[in-house]
């Protein structure tokens, strides 16, 4: 049997991250070999995210990354807010969002087949490496990347991750600092504003009718003649595209225009062409439903 020693504990350690105690069972088992430690840790870690992929992950954090012509957004979650403000955690997330921006994964199950350059480890498998670690159920959920040709992409991140946006303006003056600042200023907009589609074209034609229905049932209701009834549904219709449409939406920081005024104006500054292309906007763990917790429940359970 070979002798199991305070520095190999703390190489197997730093190697994979894992407890001091796990680490020197490892060892022991392995017989002192290092490699076999680390695959044996790998496994158990396989083994304990395995049993936490039920649980609900709804926190976590959004990160952002780019430079200047390109930017990649991600969402990574875990199962409580605590997790979030790890150390470890969050340069796994930050990681990834590189991987992303780097790498143009064509989708989560490539992205998680990417080497990662941080850890030697694919993405994937430093996904389960984090979960043996830290001891929680985390997941990668959607990512977004943007890609400007020529243009520019802007990138804000509000709230320590709890929302991300990434905005893309495609124009032939990308060198322009105007142009940079303009797309960041959009950004920190469509955190704050939430517009739902990029243009009233985008808005999907059910949608578009179900509203006018909505619309006219209301106003019918309340008694207005149904000659004027037409016409109330195209204002209304016209404040629904203002309030879900970014190109549409009242520009937070200059109430006086509208973002499409925005866009036209700063086509004219540049002395060239300016379009707002594309916009995604992440709000952690929108759309998961979280269990609600039982005491009671839990406690009688542990208790069987």
């Amino acid at each position: 049997m070979a002798t199991i020693t305070a520095k190999m504990v703390g190489e197997l350690r730093a190697k994979t991250g894992a407890g001091m105690m796990d680490c020197k069972k490892a060892l022991s088992e392995a017989n002192g070999d290092m490699e076999q430690a680390i695959d044996l840790l790998r496994k158990k870690g396989l083994s304990a995210a395995a049993k936490k992929s039920g649980r609900v992950a709804a926190e976590g954090m959004i990160a952002a990354v780019g430079n200047g012509t390109s930017g990649a957004l991600v969402e990574v979650n875990s199962e409580t807010d605590f997790v979030a403000k790890n150390e470890a955690f969050q340069g796994f997330v930050n990681g990834v969002a590189d991987v992303i921006l780097n790498q143009s994964p064509a989708d989560l199950d490539a992205l998680k087949d990417l080497d990662s350059a941080a850890s030697g480890r694919s993405v994937g498998d430093e996904l389960t490496h984090q979960i043996a670690t830290i001891g929680e159920n985390m997941n990668i959920r959607r990512f977004t990347r943007l890609e400007a040709k020529p243009g520019v992409t802007a990138s804000y991140v509000h709230g320590g991750g709890k929302i991300g946006v990434l905005v893309q303006i495609d124009s032939d003056k990308a060198d322009s600092p105007l142009l940079a600042e303009t797309a960041r200023l959009l950004a920190m907009h469509v955190a704050a504003a939430g517009p739902q589609y990029l243009s009233r074209n985008d808005v999907p034609a059910d949608i578009v009718e179900r509203e006018k229905e909505i619309m006219r049932v209301k106003a019918l209701e309340s008694g207005k003649p149904e000659n004027i009834v037409e016409k109330i549904i195209e204002g209304q219709i016209n404040k629904f595209f203002g309030e879900t449409c970014l190109l549409e939406q009242v520009y937070v920081i200059d109430t006086d225009r509208k973002v499409s005024k925005v866009i036209e104006d700063l086509a004219k500054e540049l002395g060239g062409q300016a379009t707002l292309v594309a916009y995604s906007r992440y709000q952690l763990g929108e759309g998961i439903e979280k269990k609600a917790d039982d005491f009671a429940a839990e406690v009688a359970a542990m208790t069987k």
